[in-house]
């Protein structure tokens, strides 16, 4: 019976286990969204997963969400990612780099002034954006035209490419937590009409294009969905009926896997959304949230899910997997250096004694 330790293969990958490290954003970028060395540390310490999923990674300028994510949309970038790539083959790992957009999420304060851009003008409410002054609301984006839409699937094919150059295995995209491709998807923030709009098919129409110019660039591509998570005020009028019908459509997409959000980790929104894409979708189906190893064994070995991906855990323990071999105690994460630059709380948590 498989378990978190039994290999897996995801489209031209054999990975080592199904226990697999979330992207997580960790705000260490250096000056123009640039990876660094302090990056490739990181990711090379936790080398040990089946697979790393690299942070939420700008396709393009001008569409900063947090202000010292990565990008992957100039020659600097892709040679400041390759410090990160060579580490992680290095170690052992693999490591593929989720593909992003931010759009009504991103703020003029963090990008010269620029307006965002959505599906539609409807402004994140309920929370604020950090930015140069401050906590700040966030602003009511521009409407995007359908003319500027091939623009935003060719910005993600050049992420794909770029990504490639810098010695990925892969990549996934963001289609979750109400950034754009997630806005686009559900009902609560697409409120367009067009071929963009109105229907889950016209909705769907943008994260199709990009699945499939993506998968002219990169051997493996993942996608990551989380149809429940009403993080930045998404919310969607069918959930369960969206996410059943689009892990059925995604069966001819060539996707190397779907990783899926369970639940919403701001608890608004409730649903058994983890079997309706179990039984829709045939391909490798990822899971992650609020997993524990016990509980991702018996999901593993019951077939309810074929890998699962961990965040917070990851945050403190480079080497979860040996952790979770031994049935190690968990270093506790410190929530005060989840975002905060420089190396505490991002590299100088403690790894065991080597065993014997």
């Amino acid at each position: 019976m498989a378990d978190l330790f039994s290999p897996i293969r995801i489209g031209s990958l054999e990975l080592d286990n199904r226990l697999w490290m979330s992207p997580l954003t960790r705000c260490r970028s250096e000056a123009g969204h640039q990876p660094g060395p302090l990056m490739a540390e990181y990711y090379a310490q936790r080398a040990s997963a089946g697979l790393l999923i690299a942070e939420a990674t700008m396709v393009s300028e001008g569409h900063s969400a947090f202000g010292s994510e990565p990008g992957i949309y100039s020659e600097a970038q892709v040679a400041g990612w390759r410090l990160t790539t060579d580490a992680v083959h290095r170690a052992g790992g693999r490591i593929v780099l989720q593909l992003w957009h931010g759009g009504r999420a991103c703020h003029p304060l963090l990008n010269s002034g620029r307006q965002p851009v959505a599906p539609s003008a409807i402004a994140i409410t309920g929370d604020t954006v950090n930015t140069p002054e401050g906590k700040q609301p966030y602003v009511v984006p521009r409407a995007l035209a359908d003319g500027e839409l091939p623009g935003i699937v060719a910005d993600f094919q050049r992420a794909a490419h770029n990504a490639m150059a810098a010695g990925f295995d892969g990549v996934e995209i963001h289609g979750a937590n109400g950034y754009l491709l997630d806005q686009f998807l559900r009902d609560g923030s697409n409120q367009r009409q067009g071929a963009y709009g109105g229907s889950r098919e016209h909705r769907a129409r943008l994260l199709f294009e990009v699945i499939e110019a993506v998968g002219q660039e990169a051997p493996v591509v993942g996608l990551r969905l989380s149809p429940l998570n009403s993080y930045n005020a998404m919310v969607d009028s069918d959930p369960l009926g969206l996410s059943s019908w689009l892990a059925g459509e995604l069966n001819s997409r060539g996707l190397a896997y779907l990783h899926l959000m369970r639940a919403d980790f701001l608890g608004q929104q409730q649903g058994d959304v983890l079997s309706l894409v179990r039984q829709a979708f045939e391909g490798v189906l990822v899971a992650n949230t609020g997993y524990g190893a016990p509980e991702a064994n018996q999901a593993i070995g019951d077939g309810a899910v074929d890998a699962v991906a961990f965040g917070t855990p990851f945050l403190a323990n480079p080497d979860l997997p040996e952790r979770f071999r031994r049935g190690a105690a968990l270093n506790a994460p410190d929530p005060n250096s989840f975002y905060s630059p420089g190396p505490v709380g991002y590299t100088d948590y403690p790894t065991l004694e080597p065993a014997g």
